[in-house]
């Protein structure tokens, strides 16, 4: 019994020893009470993987480690799965939103870097994006764009999973792409000798 607890907590450290998190923001809250206020401090967290798993979370405490250590935990129970291509950038452009907080995220080639502010440039290297152009619109307030980049994140797609709701082969989906880039190249080429 005392061997398979062992196991189990070896088992756990081995996996958050995965996962890299950082501290995105600390805020000191204060409570008011009787005899005045009881100040405590909110941390905000993203964890993850790097290689396509992430998450967010927040914690309250009296002292900012015990904070810190909430919201790691809460983070790693609320993890999502973004497919990249080719393990450094996202698939297509999209878009998300939460209250006043919007941002628009771009796909990018190899070499670009991550091109993003604040909060959103943790979540994308936590998330193992390596190219990646981020505009944030709106709010600032770091909680809202941390869950506005992932109403984003959620809304990205596999082109397996675009062309099976389309009903197609992804072969075919695939051809369909490169035979529109050669037309694009094609049309751009033209206008420049043109």
């Amino acid at each position: 019994m005392a061997q398979n607890r062992r196991d189990d907590r070896r088992d756990r450290d081995d996996r958050d020893s995965e996962f890299v998190d950082k501290l995105v923001h600390i805020n000191r809250v204060a409570k008011v009470v009787k005899g005045g206020r009881r100040f405590g401090f909110a941390a905000l967290v993203v964890v993850g993987d790097q290689k396509g798993r992430v998450g967010f979370g927040h914690g309250k405490a009296r002292e900012v480690p015990e904070a810190i250590r909430k919201a790691t935990e809460s983070a790693k129970r609320d993890l999502i799965f973004v497919p990249l291509r080719d393990g450094r950038t996202l698939h297509h452009d999209v878009k998300g939103r939460h209250g006043a907080g919007k941002v628009v995220l771009r796909t990018a080639k190899p070499g670009t870097g991550i091109i993003a502010g604040g909060p959103m440039r943790a979540v994308f290297e936590t998330l193992g994006i390596h190219d990646v152009v981020a505009k944030s619109l709106g709010t600032s307030n770091p909680y809202n764009m941390i869950r506005a980049t992932f109403d984003a994140l959620k809304n990205q797609m596999h082109p397996k999973d675009v062309a099976a709701a389309r009903g197609i082969k992804y072969a075919e989906l695939q051809s369909r792409r490169i035979d529109t880039a050669r037309a694009e190249e094609s049309s751009v080429t033209e206008e420049a000798h043109g």
